[in-house]
C-alpha cells in the first residue's frame, strides 16, 4: 500500500453511489491505497427533532441500519468486500457533504463522489452533496457521473408508466 494514500467514497446504496464505489475501488487498486467508504446518516426527522425527543435505543437501531446499508452496498456492487483492497468502512452520524470533507483531510487523499441527480425535495432538504464537496474539499475530488444503465432506466421509466403494465397483466 502507498504510504498514507486513501480513497474516500460516499456510499448511500443508490445506483449512482454504487457506480462511484466501483470507480473508487479501481482508484484504490491503481494507487495501492486504502479504500474508505463513508455512509453518513442522520436521525429520522433530523437532529433538532432527535434532540427534542432523544431515544438512545432508537439511535442505536438507526446506526445499526446504516452499517447494514453500507455492507449491503458492497454485497450489491461486488458480492462482498473487494479482494486485494484494504477497506476501512466508516459510518458517520451527520450530513453527507460535511462528513466526507471532514474524512478526506490528509495529504494524498482522493475523494470520489457520485453526481447523480436527486429529487428537488431531497436537494432542498439536504443540499447537493457533490457541490458541497467540490466547494469545500481540501483534496482532489473525482465526480462520477451516473452509469449508462441509470440513464437508460430513467428514460424507460419516463416513457412507460409501469402501473399501466401491471393492470394489463
Amino acid at each position: 500500500m502507498s504510504h498514507g494514500a486513501r480513497v474516500i467514497v460516499g456510499v448511500s446504496g443508490s445506483l449512482n453511489s454504487l457506480t462511484a464505489l466501483h470507480r473508487a475501488v479501481g482508484e484504490a487498486r491503481a494507487q495501492q491505497a486504502v479504500l474508505v467508504p463513508v455512509l453518513a446518516w442522520t436521525p429520522v426527522g433530523g437532529e433538532l427533532s432527535y434532540r427534542a425527543h432523544p431515544c438512545p435505543p432508537l439511535l442505536r437501531a438507526w446506526e445499526t441500519a446504516a452499517r447494514a446499508r453500507l455492507e449491503r452496498a458492497f454485497e450489491e456492487a461486488f458480492g462482498g468486500f473487494p479482494v486485494g483492497v484494504e477497506v476501512e468502512p466508516l459510518v458517520i452520524r451527520g450530513d453527507a457533504g460535511p462528513a466526507l470533507v471532514h474524512v478526506a483531510d490528509r495529504p494524498g487523499d482522493l475523494l470520489v463522489i457520485s453526481t447523480g441527480r436527486q429529487g428537488s425535495l431531497q436537494r432542498f432538504l439536504h443540499g447537493s452533496v457533490g457541490r458541497y464537496c467540490l466547494a469545500h474539499a481540501r483534496c482532489p475530488v473525482v465526480a462520477v457521473p451516473p452509469s449508462a444503465l441509470y440513464t437508460d432506466l430513467r428514460q424507460i421509466s419516463r416513457a412507460v408508466d409501469l402501473r399501466e403494465l401491471s393492470h394489463a397483466a
